[in-house]
């Protein structure tokens, strides 16, 4: 009877300790969306402040982007997006997993992609897909 009393008390602990590792990935999971959430946020109001500023939104990708809105632009101005990810070595804008995000432009549209915690490109069909699509 102690064994198995004993032996309740330690599942009970592992259970408890792997609750609380799942807790922990959950919460750091919630704090990279709300980083990637605010981030597009912030980058979709320099954009709007460039195209207001120079009439049209930057063109090309990522690094292009970055260039347009650090002053690299017909006007010499720059945008301020005060981002809290990274820069890679080419001058892309990270999501918050560090993959580069994927920026798409319409006339009046801006399209922001992230690969998602499993850093991969999913078609939206994919069991796997957890990318993050906003839009302005």
């Amino acid at each position: 009877m102690k064994k198995l009393l004993i032996g309740a008390g330690v599942l009970a602990v592992l259970l408890t300790v792997a609750s609380l590792f799942k807790l922990g990935a959950t919460l750091k999971a919630s704090a990279r969306q709300a980083t990637f959430n605010e981030d597009v946020d912030k980058l979709f109001a320099g954009l709007q402040q460039y195209k207001e500023n120079l009439g049209s939104y930057p063109v090309g990708g990522n690094a292009q982007v970055v260039k347009a809105l650090l002053g690299r632009n017909p006007r010499n101005i720059m945008i301020l997006v005060n981002l809290k990810t990274r820069l890679n070595d080419k001058g892309e804008i990270l999501d918050a997993w560090g993959t580069p995000l994927r920026v798409y432009f319409s006339d009046q549209n801006v399209l922001i992609r992230s690969a998602g915690p499993n850093r991969r490109f999913d078609d939206s069909a994919s069991v796997d897909f957890d990318d993050d699509i906003r839009s302005n």
